[in-house]
């Protein structure tokens, strides 16, 4: 090796790459940059300018989501986060309307596993491996033996308003909700401190519409199936 060579390597890095001008912008300039680039997470459909809607659900600190609302909208949240490389647990009392999906997800790969309610066993969420643990337990779920964690989310569906929807929207970080009665929307829109526009207009939302909710912003998303969803779990629905 040449000395030249010697030079080029530095211990424990390899080699210097190759050195090119460096590429300045004027602080003038800055704020005319744009990159289309969104939030990282499972894209769950499209907001009401059309743009994507992004849920992040894998995230080195705890999250807990509540959805108020269909199967439907669980089962392809549970198909596009397995398709992110995440596992998914799900807890449940009805396993025969997802063991379809538990087969079909993940080309053979054990993704999405079916679980009866309370026996969940720890999942060993890391980042690797980040988990998503759906929960459809009926109208009063049970307190979860497996909670959210790192890298472990939580997402608990009610089809209805039900009496644990206090305690759950309280403790979620995002609350999803689709269409209810105008009773239950009442109801909501005091929980969650919706405007008033936005509580009438959850008794008339379409099938695959869901009023996402935090402490601060609020985001009316679309979610349609793509052809393979659609052909697994059929049409977007309310009503299971």
């Amino acid at each position: 090796m040449t000395g030249s060579a010697r030079n080029a390597v530095r211990g424990g890095f390899g080699l210097i790459g190759p050195r090119r001008e460096r590429h300045v912008v004027p602080a003038g300039d800055l704020d005319a940059l744009a990159l289309p680039v969104g939030d990282d997470g499972v894209v769950i459909g499209v907001d009401a300018e059309g743009r994507p809607a992004v849920l992040g659900v894998n995230r080195p600190t705890p999250y807990e989501v509540t959805l108020i609302g269909g199967l439907w909208t669980a089962q392809v949240l549970a198909l596009r986060t397995a398709a992110t490389g995440a596992r998914v647990a799900v807890e449940t009392g009805r396993g025969q309307v997802w063991s379809g999906l538990a087969q079909a997800a993940g080309g053979g790969q054990q993704c999405v596993t079916l679980h009866d309610v309370g026996r969940v066993p720890p999942q060993g969420a890391s980042a690797g491996s980040p988990v998503l643990v759906i929960r459809d337990c009926g109208m009063r779920p049970p307190r979860g033996r497996v909670v959210a964690g790192p890298w472990q989310s939580v997402l608990t569906l009610l089809p209805y308003l039900s009496p644990a929807a206090p305690r759950l929207c309280r403790n979620s970080a995002l609350v999803g909700v689709q269409r209810v009665s105008p009773e239950e929307a009442e109801r909501i829109g005091a929980l969650m401190a919706l405007p008033r526009a936005a509580v009438e207009s959850l008794p008339t939302l379409g099938d695959g519409v869901t009023l996402w909710c935090t402490p601060r912003d609020r985001k009316f998303v679309m979610t349609q199936g793509t052809e393979t969803e659609t052909g697994l779990l059929g049409a977007a629905r309310r009503i299971d």
